[in-house]
């Protein structure tokens, strides 16, 4: 078994979650994201970040509006929509769904 590759596949699964999560909290930028998402050890490079960030906006699930910057180009904040907000309150229901079955298992 690939310790590192299953790893790599569980990071994968939750980074939608933790973006959306984050974004409860406040609106942000992406840089500020992958800042965010580092702080909790969870590496994530703007190659990955971007295109997921379109996918959300694209489906409905997050909004963005530019703001000025003090320090260079105007930034774009990215912000839960409506929807954002319903998907993220499913994926919290999961994911205690998920946490109870573990924490079940290791028990075992």
């Amino acid at each position: 078994m690939n310790v590192e590759n299953s790893k790599s596949q569980m990071r994968k699964g939750m980074l939608e979650y933790c973006i959306l999560l984050l974004l409860r909290q406040q609106p942000a930028y992406a840089n500020e994201i992958i800042s965010r998402l580092k702080e909790a050890d969870m590496i994530v490079v703007e190659g990955t970040l971007y295109p997921l960030l379109t996918r959300l906006k694209n489906d409905g699930l997050l909004r963005y509006e530019w703001q000025e910057s003090t320090q260079g180009p105007p930034r774009k904040y990215y912000a839960l929509t409506h929807d954002g907000q319903a998907a993220l309150e499913q994926l919290d229901i999961a994911w205690q769904e998920l946490a109870r079955t573990v924490g079940y298992l290791s028990e075992k």
